[in-house]
């Protein structure tokens, strides 16, 4: 019973249904795991330890009675910090929110707590989800369990750090650029970001990120979160036996560097996919994604100036009719994105439209004779906890994006894509991304899982180093 912590949500659901353990037994061991694990990852905010154990309770009343709910009933699940939880804190990281605590559930959760799973904690995240590592002035840094001295991502790093380490099998998590896959990558988990749309978003924090944030899963494996994804999409996502398929290799975009050993694993992916009927087609490099990347940062820095400078209408900054929020209290990263956002004129906003529309345009032609897309799910490895992004990669010179320059693509055109792990680089996890047409999260899905069954991982485990008696 004390490595309960160690099943996966369909592992977990099994034994439910066996009656070799109850969703109290399942939870019990993931909070002694989070007592375990805490002093040293940083993982977790805020916990509703009463809730969730009234909630596995009902649970094992429902598998004993053989009315389960389905194969999430009784999985305990953590939810990131930006998305609203009854009765518990959303901070979104920022000074500008402590102290509110949410009177609903957003719609993506209630989903989740409709499908019986366990809510019982809040994950870490930098301050409002703007940042590829996991720190902020209101909770702190958030640690790999890989190497605690290195940042597991972000923007859903505590929710990666937590799967990671066995605080649960689940979480849920929001992916506006890559916040999903990246984290996922730098810990060795699976991190789906659905196609827009796929996933209804009512009754959350402003939408700062418009539709181009999404809500998905972070998991072991990918039937996990395939689980998940059934559950918050409400659309009976059913992935199917994957068919011989046409997939582009794209080892880099550009001239950014790739870190040699996470390119080395990709490139093994690739062979991988070859070796199980696959159509294999390598583009040494590509150019569509360069602009996008170029200006994606301007619409979440407009996106914040907007928020800020509206921040009365919500509820969530408790400023009353005619109260402006105290900017002193946000970090330095999010001052210096909002004074950003606030200098950008009309013109520069439509520069970002036009080539979110020409990147669309260009992936409708590729999707015309490919069915997959296959990358890197992040360029570096993960860097020092405390640093907002890796100075170098491959021994190259990069800015504040350079690790990320593979994801954000994926968000502006809409685009469902899957991180999987591939590989163990210098001890730490490396990971592939796969990307698919607008629409198809279930043939994804099913090549993932094809992928999966041939070359599993699942069986690694982070020691988490420097926790005593983990």
């Amino acid at each position: 019973m004390s490595d309960l912590w160690r099943l996966g949500a369909t592992q977990l659901a099994e034994g439910y249904g066996q009656r070799r353990f109850t969703p109290v037994d399942a939870l019990e061991a993931c909070l002694r795991r989070a007592d375990a694990c805490e002093p040293v990852l940083n993982a977790l905010v805020a916990r509703d330890t009463a809730g969730a154990r009234r909630a596995a309770e009902s649970s094992g009343q429902r598998w004993a009675e053989g009315r389960a709910l389905g194969p999430l009933d009784g999985v305990p699940v953590s939810v990131k910090d930006n998305l609203h939880v009854e009765g518990l804190p959303t901070s979104w990281g920022s000074r500008l929110l402590q102290g509110f605590v949410a009177t609903h559930d957003e719609l993506p959760v209630a989903r989740l707590r409709a499908a019986g799973a366990v809510l019982f904690a809040k994950s870490n995240l930098p301050e409002f989800a703007m940042q590829g590592f996991t720190s902020n002035e209101l909770h702190g840094t958030t640690r790999n369990p890989w190497n605690p001295a290195l940042t597991p991502g972000g923007s859903s790093g505590g929710a990666a750090a937590a799967v990671a380490a066995g605080i649960g099998p689940l979480a849920l998590a929001t992916d506006g650029g890559g916040s999903i896959r990246r984290p996922a990558s730098h810990c060795g988990l699976v991190g789906f970001k659905p196609s827009a749309g796929l996933v209804r978003r009512e009754g959350g924090l402003p939408a700062m990120f418009l539709d181009y944030e999404v809500v998905g899963g972070i998991g072991r494996c990918v039937q996990d979160v395939l689980h998940l994804a059934q559950a918050i999409s409400g659309a009976g996502l059913q992935a199917k036996a994957a068919h011989p398929a046409r997939l582009l290799f794209v080892p880099r975009f550009g001239a950014h560097p790739v870190d040699p050993g996470i390119a080395e694993s990709v490139r093994r992916a690739a062979q991988g996919f070859a070796g199980l009927g696959h159509a294999v087609e390598e583009a040494p490099s590509v150019a569509w994604s360069e602009s996008i990347n170029a200006v994606w940062p301007m619409l979440s820095n407009a996106g914040l100036a907007w928020m800020l400078d509206r921040a009365r209408q919500w509820p969530e900054f408790g400023l009353g009719a005619h109260g402006l929020p105290d900017l002193s209290l946000c970090g330095a990263a999010a001052r210096a994105s909002r004074e950003a956002g606030s200098a950008l004129g009309a013109a520069a906003l439509f520069d970002v439209l036009v080539e979110v529309r020409e990147l669309q345009r260009q992936l409708d032609a590729v999707f015309e004779r490919y069915d997959f897309i296959l990358t890197p799910a992040t360029a570096a490895l993960p860097w020092p906890c405390d640093q907002s992004h890796p100075g170098e990669i491959g021994g190259l010179a990069v800015g504040s994006r350079g690790h990320a320059v593979f994801t954000a693509f994926a968000n502006a055109a809409g685009l469902p894509a899957i991180a999987l792990p591939s590989a163990s680089v210098d001890g730490l996890p490396a990971g592939f991304q796969l990307v698919a047409a607008s629409g198809r999260d279930v043939e994804l899905m099913a090549l993932a899982l094809q992928y999966e069954s041939a070359f599993p991982w699942g069986h690694m485990w982070p020691s988490v180093q420097g926790s005593a008696g983990i």
